[in-house]
């Protein structure tokens, strides 16, 4: 009996040392783990700030998303308090039922997990924690498989006891949430929200939120843009969880699984919503590098915009921001991760306008030449062009083409290449409805492409620099060429040039009604040869006494011409300086007419000194930036500086009035029927309309008191244009745009712009500009000049 007592002790002993082995092996094991000796183990520092990619917002200056910018993870980080109780209720019941009674570990789905790894069933399920799944979330590691498994669930059961005591449940739940990626390019439930029900997540109805939560266990398995029967029967297993755990009632549970998946789906990207050219442009310029003259070329082109942009990265703030502004880490901002906060000038309400304003005026224009083109002889392009011209021109395309180039990768010669793009082809072709499904050879879809026409818009309020709506161009995806401010594709201005040279006048003590010769003027160039400003047509008053108001009204070039040679290209060219010009403008006799080379957004901000009473404000497109916390990292304001004196600017804007009541831009005020979509206002508009050689483009830049706007409108080679001047004018080409737009500002009573305005004259001011009803009654049926001849 003695023996047996012993022996029992014996085993006791044994026993109890064991135990004590494997607890103390265990507590070894644990330290291990958490000591990272067994593989990754974040830091103190790591866990209390998990890295979260965040995409940057660019937002309105009435608090609209315009997009954002991110380059792996479109996320945006939400409160708890924007969750909304389904979504919270419905994640508890089904990932973690025991959520608010655990430390981080739940010991029932540790044996689960354990019976599965011995008995190699893979099908045994998990039972992690709402905590262990953000512990993987925040720090995914390695296999899952055998003993590497074991390991991995130890480490999660340490970071999930660590997160449960650095955060509240509330804020275990909020993380979790934020970090999922619900696929489709949605991560976060934000995201997830927006992308598949459009709407945000406190405002998701009991199924949609189940949906959601649905989507935990396998995302791509239960996608429900996808897999609809899945994706429901998974969302009726949540309804189920959320029924049996007391969050839902028997009505609410059988109500909501009769519902259907009720999908909004609408997948966010760049080239999708309002103003893809200016998120752009914006992209481009907060993320410049300083600017290396080795990495520009050796064209004159390329010296401009080394020039352009080296004057940027030291005078705007704005231009190579991320890469000038660093975070509290030493590290620069990242405009596709951090989070930031872009708050721009852009109204979202007037940039519908304006692009609506684009389509709906080149869905009538683009037929008229789309007609007009079928004549040329080498279609698409223009008959001033030889038949060796217009083949290079189209062949240069072919060899950009991305067909090309990776047919000529496959090693086949050009003889073959061509074969293959004259042969037909099932191929999307882009129209004013949408991609279509086309039969045609690709060699004929690269000519339907060069003839379409384009059209670039810009507003900005003349007092405060603050651009309301920017459109670089008609179909972002089909062209990304930013006609607003692209210092590569610059196009000539014009007759839109010649107020620049009434301006000198202005200043110089001529009047609008000084009356000058309608003749022919020559000027001796550099070169010794001459060079003879002529009209575009014939009309009874040439030859005759014409006031500058009614040169101005008609585009008259002999008018303008004379005041050139009463002054000189060389003091155009400062007034051009002052007001804001800083494209390369050759100082020539001729430069009255536009032949410079000058952006959409110089000019608008040039025009925007006469209403503005004589102040160049440049435009500014960004107010402020914030942090992802709301902190706020950078303030913007614009430059100002007089680039005129008041009453010349005043003088300018009566002059600018007399074309649009008088002049090329009467069609604003006329009240044909033909004109109704954009014209028959009783607004005193000021502006001015330009055509270059060969109606290549088509502009009108104008203003109020409290708005400037200016349009281009041509196609993407010059050669391709109407050869007429009555389609190819820019009253025709650009200024309906113009009309459009202020038809629907004016009808937008949230907006608060008023049609009926004066324009405010200086103190003192006493010069006659009636003219003395001089040739009133002929000027109003006078024909435009508008052109270069």
């Amino acid at each position: 009996m003695e023996d047996k007592k012993q022996s029992f002790r014996k085993y006791l002993k044994i026993m109890w040392g064991v135990a004590f082995v494997l607890v103390v092996l265990a507590f070894v094991f644990f330290w291990a783990v958490s000591a990272g000796k067994f593989g990754f183990m974040p830091t103190f520092e790591e866990l209390e700030n998990p890295k979260h990619l965040v995409a940057t917002e660019i937002i309105t200056s009435d608090s609209q998303i315009l997009g954002k910018y991110y380059d792996k993870e479109n996320r945006k980080l939400i409160d708890y308090n924007d969750l909304g109780e389904n979504l919270v209720n419905a994640l508890v019941a089904t990932e973690d039922e025991r959520f608010y009674k655990h430390a981080g570990i739940d010991l029932r789905g540790l044996f689960r997990v354990v019976k599965g790894v011995v008995i190699n069933d893979t099908k045994s399920g998990g039972g992690s924690t709402i905590s262990q799944q953000l512990a993987k979330l925040l720090f995914p590691r390695e296999s899952n498989t055998g003993l590497k498994l074991v390991i991995r669930k130890f480490r999660e059961w340490v970071i999930a006891v660590k997160l449960e005591r650095s955060y509240t449940k509330e804020e275990i739940i909020t993380m979790y949430l934020n970090k999922f990626e619900f696929i489709n390019g949605a991560f976060g439930v934000h995201v997830a929200a927006q992308t598949y029900f459009n709407t945000t997540p406190d405002l998701l109805k009991l199924h949609q939120a189940a949906t959601l939560i649905g989507m935990l266990k396998s995302p791509y398995l239960y996608n429900p843009n996808r897999f609809e029967d899945r994706a429901i029967s998974r969302r009726n297993v949540v309804l189920g969880q959320m029924l049996k755990n007391r969050y839902i009632n028997r009505q609410q549970f059988e109500e909501a699984k009769a519902m259907p998946l009720d999908l909004d789906f609408d997948r966010e990207g760049f080239k999708k919503g309002l103003a893809p050219y200016f998120r752009k442009y914006l992209e481009r310029t907060m993320i410049a590098q300083k600017p290396e003259r080795s990495s520009y070329g050796n064209s004159s082109r390329s010296e401009q915009r080394y020039y352009e942009d080296s004057i940027a990265w030291y005078t705007d703030p704005l231009f190579g921001w991320c890469n000038k502004n660093q975070k509290p880490d030493g590290s620069n901002y990242d405009l596709y991760s951090d989070g930031l906060k872009i708050y721009t000038t852009i109204d979202y309400r007037m940039q519908e306008y304006a692009e609506e304003s684009v389509r709906e005026h080149l869905k009538k224009l683009q037929p008229q030449l789309d007609a007009h083109v079928r004549n040329f002889r080498n279609a698409p392009f223009s008959n001033d062009l030889t038949s060796e011209q217009a083949q290079r021109n189209l062949m240069n395309e072919v060899y950009r083409s991305h067909r090309y180039k990776n047919l000529k990768k496959k090693g086949l010669s050009d003889e073959r290449i061509m074969k293959n793009f004259n042969t037909l082809d099932t191929t999307m072709l882009y129209t004013w409805e949408g991609y279509k499904d086309t039969i045609v050879t690709p060699l004929d879809s690269i000519k339907y492409y060069l003839r379409h026409l384009s059209s670039s818009f810009m507003a900005m309020d003349p007092n405060t620099g603050e651009v309301r709506a920017w459109v670089g161009g008609s179909a972002y995806g089909f062209t990304e060429i930013d006609m607003v401010r692209s210092s590569t594709y610059k196009r000539q201005v014009g007759s839109t040039c010649k107020p620049f040279l009434y301006t000198l006048a202005m200043q110089n003590g001529l009047s609008p009604c000084k009356e000058v010769p309608n003749v022919e003027q020559t000027f001796i160039l550099s070169d010794g040869t001459n060079w003879t400003a002529k009209n575009s047509g014939k009309t009874d008053y040439d030859g005759k006494m014409v006031t500058l108001r009614w040169g101005l009204a008609n585009s008259v070039n002999q008018v303008s011409a004379w005041v050139m040679k009463r002054y000189n290209p060389e003091s155009m060219r400062d007034v051009m300086r002052n007001m804001g010009i800083y494209s390369d403008v050759p100082a020539v006799p001729s430069m009255f007419l536009g032949t410079a080379e000058i952006t959409l957004y110089e000019m608008v901000a040039a025009y925007a000194v006469f209403p503005n009473k004589g102040v160049y404000t440049t435009p500014l497109i960004v107010s402020h930036i914030e942090d992802r916390n709301g902190n706020v990292l950078a303030n913007f304001t614009p430059q100002r500086h007089e680039a005129i004196d008041e009453q010349t600017a005043y003088l300018m804007t009566n002059l600018l009035q007399n074309v649009v009541s008088e002049g090329s831009g009467l069609r604003l005020k006329s009240k044909y029927e033909v004109y109704e979509d954009y014209g028959g206002f009783d607004t005193p508009f000021a502006g001015k309309t330009g055509t270059t050689q060969n109606q290549s483009d088509g502009w009108f830049v104008g203003f109020t008191p409290e708005l400037v706007a200016g349009v281009w409108t041509g196609a993407n080679y010059r050669s391709i244009h109407f050869e007429d001047i009555s389609r190819g004018q820019g009253s025709n080409m650009a200024l309906p745009v113009f009309g459009r737009f202020f038809k629907k500002v004016f009808a937008d009573s949230t907006l608060n712009y008023s049609q009926q305005f004066e324009y405010e004259k200086p103190e003192g001011f006493n010069i006659d500009l009636d003219c003395g009803g001089n040739n009133n009654t002929e000027e109003k049926n006078m024909p435009s000049f508008d052109g270069f001849w």
